[in-house]
């Protein structure tokens, strides 16, 4: 994926990742400055009959197609505890569907179905009012007038956001809308649901507090080298009218899943670390039959992905 030319995009992607970096106490080389402590599954993808009638991209098209999934923590921070009722949520789930060799579309979710501001500026000053925070100072402080003047971000801020019992046992979701082209050259608007199979489960405070900091990750390790973890890729279909560019915008529940397939993850992907250290996920799909909407925040998550993933392995290779 190209690196942008537009020097404003530039600096706002390096303010972005800039407060992360601050947020996170530092640069610490070779991770991501959000979702820092991760981990990397590889399987196949099987796509649903139906999936054929939203678009012609060639993972529909083909029987299957293999997959590397990564589930994370959101912190930036790499020893983040998993049971960190600040920290460590929403949790992160990104997929690649491998089409060919060097050809492959992506996925990135999260465990929220929602994103705080509609615009990369608008994150960061959700960012810097974070930052700029005293909770010990008077109010309303930084953050507190942030969230009063941006009612999406105080939405985000306040919706649960519980600790699952299993990475298998999470729901995730891919906040912007995108634009689905079938054989036909019939287009849909959709936003992606990543749903377990296995159901959903959650753990109480106390029994949140109770578990290891590292309870998520050798869960699944447990998990995966018992049988595959799967889930379910639907397609939550825009009807007429429903704003298609604004990632803080809901649809209602009531708008028609479409299931698109699903996803078998069956091992832990060999030489995890420096797999991560790699991979560079990328919010825009870049496949024939799937492209991004409108939504102003996918050229600069691809930017600051981009941007970060060439800092990951810069400090690889030292």
């Amino acid at each position: 994926m190209p690196l942008t030319q537009d020097e404003k995009l530039l600096t706002l992607s390096r303010n972005i990742i800039a407060g992360f970096d601050k947020a996170d106490g530092g640069i610490h080389p070779g991770f991501r400055p959000a979702h820092a402590k991760g981990i990397l599954l590889t399987g196949v993808f099987t796509p649903s009959p139906e999936a054929a009638s939203l678009t012609c991209a060639a993972h529909v098209q083909q029987t299957s197609t293999p997959v590397t999934a990564r589930f994370s923590d959101f912190a930036g921070i790499p020893t983040v505890s998993d049971n960190d009722p600040q920290h460590a949520s929403p949790r992160g789930f990104a997929v690649r569907f491998h089409l060919a060799e060097h050809v492959h579309t992506d996925i990135v979710a999260h465990s929220v179905d929602t994103f705080p501001t509609r615009t990369a500026d608008e994150f960061l000053g959700f960012l810097n009012a974070l930052l700029s925070t005293d909770p010990a100072g008077s109010h309303p402080n930084a953050i507190e007038q942030f969230l009063g003047a941006h009612p999406a971000a105080l939405t985000f801020v306040q919706i649960p956001k519980p600790i699952p019992t299993s990475f298998a046992r999470e729901s995730f979701f891919a906040v912007s809308a995108f634009k689905f082209t079938n054989a036909a050259g019939v287009s849909r608007y959709g936003r992606y649901r990543i749903l377990p199979v296995a159901g959903n489960q959650y753990l109480d405070e106390a029994g949140a507090a109770a578990q290891s900091p590292n309870f998520l990750f050798d869960e699944i390790k447990e998990r995966v080298a018992k049988e595959p973890v799967r889930f379910r890729i639907a397609v939550q279909l825009a009807g007429d009218g429903d704003t298609v560019d604004d990632a803080t915008v809901r649809w209602p529940e009531d708008r028609p899943l479409l299931a698109f397939g699903e996803i078998s993850l069956k091992e832990i992907t060999p030489n995890n670390p420096s797999e991560q250290q790699k991979i560079i996920f990328d919010p825009i799909p870049r496949v024939d039959g799937i492209e991004a909407s409108a939504d102003p925040l996918f050229e600069p998550r691809a930017n600051i992905y981009l941007m970060t993933g060439r800092r990951r392995r810069a400090a690889e290779k030292r």
